[in-house]
């Protein structure tokens, strides 16, 4: 089964905000094998935009540090799967974090 997660970054690692990200890593997943790896510039940010161009990605889970009430109502709309609270780590040791269930969350560092 395949599988794409988004993981906002900033300077390779997991970014604490999620709307403040430099980069997405989009980490591609089969059988639950990493297969792919890449790092994506994300568009403007504006409200909403994040959420739409990751479903347009075809993006099924996200893992954040933190995350405001309206991206992740977006996110929950269009049925993608949202991790928020997690500490900053590189986005291929989260995703085998979460393919093993160890996928440590926590408190939502975004307060907006």
């Amino acid at each position: 089964m395949k599988k794409l997660f988004a993981i906002p970054t900033e300077n390779g690692k997991l970014c604490a905000h999620f709307g403040h990200c430099e980069k997405f890593a989009i980490i591609e997943t089969v059988d639950r094998k990493i297969i792919d790896e890449k790092y994506v510039s994300p568009p403007v940010h504006e409200p909403g935009a994040y959420p739409a161009y990751l479903a347009q990605q075809g993006v099924n889970t996200i893992i954040s540090g933190g995350m405001g009430q309206k991206a992740r109502q977006l996110f929950n709309h269009n049925n993608i799967e949202v991790h928020i609270g997690v500490n900053a780590e590189s986005p291929k040791i989260l995703v085998e974090q979460y393919l093993r269930g160890e996928l440590k969350t926590g408190e939502n560092l975004c307060d907006h």
